[in-house]
Parts: structure tokens; C-alpha cells; sequence
């Protein structure tokens, strides 16, 4: 595989061991993302999911591999202007409250819609957080400060989007809505690598399924093509994880 701008992410081949460890964190990684495409990463735990996402945004520093962001290396400042990652926790700045928190972001990215107030509230409002954009964010619950995370995303609408577990601790009626901004990323040509263990939520919103297993890309899954067969993604992805292991 070569690595292309025609892509929104372009792995080639990344590996990254920690000092302390005996075995690689990731070996030899490889995928493309294209534009319009949502792509659900899923493995075991410590199957290196998190590792990769770190990498892809520059957190640590790559051993081995290529990586672009829209024909960009990810280390570049042009890389880091076309992406957003939503964590699994939540690291906010609590001392801000929601709309001081996107107005912080609005600057980083030069992106004015998550500094206009009518449509931050727009935003919380489709959450169910009417009112709580001048709230502190210390105030907030767990759930919303995980929407509040998730709204950034949406309004800064990035041509590629990593969300690694944010998704945890949200209402049914807040994934909803999420649905519904994953389908208007993808109209738009935005990109989305969801990090997720909730297979029915992939199976309804995901192109693709990539599964890691110790470090390692075991397989990438069609979404359609495996319910079209009558099969379940969690079941499908157990058989890839299986067979890797008796091989």
C-alpha cells in the first residue's frame, strides 16, 4: 500500500513498542480512510486501539511507518488543522464553562461556528443541555461532559474525526443524535474512525470494522457484507480474533 493524498488517513506500516514491555504495542499497521467513510476500530483490551490513535495525532512518537492526514504528515501543523480526537476520558478544563471551552477551540482552528452562540446552543440543545453553555464545566455530569465533547466535534466539523470510546456514559437519547451527525459528517465527505465496543451501533453506522489483536491489524470486515450474509458483526469479529489465534 502507498501512502496518497487521496485519502483522509493514510497508515502505512506503523509500529511502536513501549520501553518497558516485552512485545510491540503495534507492529507493522496498514489502512487507508477514505473521504465519506466511517470506519469502526475494535480488539481486546491492550490490542493497541488507543496506542494507534496516539500515534495517529502525534501523542508519541512513531518507530516505524508513515502516517497522512489529507496527503499531510501527521506531525505537520497542516495535519493537526484537519483533525479532532475525542478521548475515552474526560480531560476538560473545568474552570471554563461549555461555550468559553468551544470559544477556546473556535481560536485554535481558526473555525468561527463553535464561537457563534446561537448555534452552541443549537448544538446543547439537541443534547438536552438547553441553558448549560455558561455553566462551569466542573458542574457538568459525566454525561454531558462527554456531549460536551462530542459537540465539539460536530461544530468544528473536521475533514477527519477520531472518537475512542467517548460514546460510553452518554443517554440513548444523545447516541441518537450522534447518529444523525455521523450521517451528516459522512454527506459532507468528513471522516470518522469510531473506537467502539458497542457492535450494534457499528454495525448500524460503520463502512468497515478494522480488528487489532497484539499490536497487530487482523482483519478488516464490510460492513454490509457481513450482515448481508446473515451474520452478526460481534460474531464475525470473534471468528477474525480466533482464528488469528490459532494460527
Amino acid at each position: 500500500m502507498v501512502p496518497s493524498d487521496d485519502f483522509r488517513l493514510s497508515v502505512q506500516d506503523a509500529s511502536f513498542a513501549y520501553p518497558s514491555a516485552d512485545t510491540a504495542a503495534l507492529t507493522r499497521v496498514s489502512f487507508q480512510m477514505e473521504a465519506g467513510e466511517i470506519v469502526g476500530l475494535v480488539g481486546p483490551n491492550g490490542s493497541g486501539k488507543s496506542t494507534l490513535i496516539r500515534l495517529i495525532f502525534n501523542l508519541m512518537d512513531r518507530q516505524d511507518g508513515t502516517i497522512l492526514i489529507n496527503g499531510a504528515d501527521h506531525r505537520s501543523d497542516i495535519a493537526r488543522m484537519e483533525a479532532i480526537y475525542l478521548p475515552s476520558d474526560n480531560e476538560l478544563p473545568e474552570f471554563l464553562t461549555g461555550a468559553e471551552y468551544l470559544h477556546v477551540l473556535a481560536q485554535l482552528y481558526r473555525d468561527s461556528n463553535c464561537a457563534d452562540e446561537s448555534v452552541v446552543r443549537a448544538q446543547f440543545s439537541s443534547f438536552g443541555m438547553d441553558g448549560r453553555s455558561g455553566h462551569l464545566i466542573e458542574d457538568y455530569s459525566h454525561g454531558m461532559q462527554k456531549k460536551l465533547l462530542l459537540s465539539s466535534a460536530f461544530l468544528l466539523q473536521r475533514p477527519l474525526t477520531v472518537i475512542d470510546e467517548t460514546l460510553n456514559g452518554v443517554d440513548l437519547d444523545a447516541v441518537e443524535v450522534c447518529k444523525a451527525e455521523f450521517s451528516r459528517m459522512k454527506a459532507r465527505g468528513g471522516s470518522l474512525l469510531l473506537c467502539s465496543h458497542d457492535f450494534s451501533l457499528l454495525e448500524e453506522v460503520a463502512d468497515r470494522v478494522l480488528i487489532l489483536r497484539a499490536g497487530q491489524l487482523v482483519a478488516d470486515l464490510d460492513t454490509g457484507a457481513e450482515l448481508a450474509n446473515g451474520g452478526r458483526l460481534a460474531r464475525s469479529v470473534r471468528e477474525a480474533l480466533d482464528c488469528e489465534e490459532r494460527a
